[in-house]
């Protein structure tokens, strides 16, 4: 299908950039890997007057550290997330999840910041950047502002994002000693996932000392699973862990669609974190360790490397 027709800029600088969504007004589409964007304007599902794009605008892109924290640029693509040495050494947990990102065609071309301003509940990123307590830098006509990723979604595809805002960098705090999880289980492979689980587990003395469980499609927006964060703490074995995960679906609204219903939603996510609260033994390394497919599923793994030290 063609496109509606639109204007199209493409600004060589952060203040251009700015300057041009603030002219557009609601009526702009900021367009930066285009893997979001695109498809919606083929199917006639988005209809902006001007498509903004941001793909030569400097200094949104490439990963940095600044003590405990690595930042992010927005512009930075999931190929470049998951083969970046600080990432896999300090946030493992964003390397897993971002190597299950559709396939190496869209990974080349999309962008960390494209698709956490997407905001799509079923995507890999969001519930992921949420478990790490990450921090997202928006860039306006009045400065910087910095939105903590609990804050940034607001409803489905939608943020606190203003039109005349840009996603510049995300900032999340190391994730050194913690051991990390994410798994999805979807229809088929590349598809966006019918469930989510993106852990981080932290141990102390045989026990889980903590947990940051972020869940995918499981509402309106990506969610905290609060209830088996607090039920994970002070577990030490399976059958603790277990119980611990029954409350993974407390104050959720998963949706209900073709791919399974509300309650069906609920079993996967509590048996997603029930692996994730098993599998976070391991403390984050600078490989992620294989896809694994179980027989009979499409439950896509990604796993602290290596597996054979489970």
């Amino acid at each position: 299908m063609i496109p509606p027709a639109f204007d199209y800029a493409r600004p060589t600088s952060l203040d251009e950039a700015l300057r041009v969504l603030a002219d557009g007004g609601e009526d702009a589409k900021v367009l930066a890997g285009g893997q979001s964007l695109l498809p919606l304007l083929r199917l006639r599902l988005a209809f902006p007057e001007l498509v903004v794009d941001v793909g030569r605008v400097p200094g949104l892109r490439g990963v940095r550290e600044e003590g405990d924290t690595l930042v992010i640029g927005a512009m930075t693509t999931h190929h470049e997330v998951v083969r970046d040495p600080l990432v896999r050494r300090h946030a493992g947990l964003l390397a897993a999840a971002t190597r299950t990102v559709a396939d190496p065609a869209v990974r080349h071309r999309g962008t960390f910041g494209g698709s956490l301003a997407h905001a799509d509940p079923a995507a890999d990123l969001p519930a992921a950047v949420l478990a790490m307590d990450g921090e997202l830098v928006v860039a306006g006509p009045g400065g910087r502002r910095t939105v903590p990723a609990r804050d940034f979604f607001v409803d489905y595809l939608e943020t606190v994002l203003e039109p005349d805002e840009l996603l510049v960098e995300v900032r999340v705090p190391k994730a050194d000693g913690w051991g990390f999880h994410y798994e999805k289980f979807q229809r088929v492979a590349q598809s966006y996932a019918i469930v989510g689980v993106a852990a981080l587990v932290r141990h102390d003395e045989g026990r889980i000392a903590e947990a940051r469980i972020g869940l995918v499609n499981m509402g309106a927006t990506p969610l905290r699973a609060a209830a088996a964060e607090r039920a994970l703490a002070g577990c030490d074995g399976t059958p603790a862990v277990a119980r611990a995960a029954r409350s993974a679906a407390d104050n959720t609204q998963p949706p209900r669609d073709t791919s399974g219903s509300p309650e069906y939603r609920a079993h996967l996510a509590q048996v997603l974190t029930r692996r994730a609260g098993r599998a976070g033994r391991l403390p984050g390394r600078t490989r992620c360790g294989p896809v694994w497919r179980r027989r009979g599923t499409s439950s896509t793994t990604v796993w602290p490397w290596p597996v054979s030290s489970r």
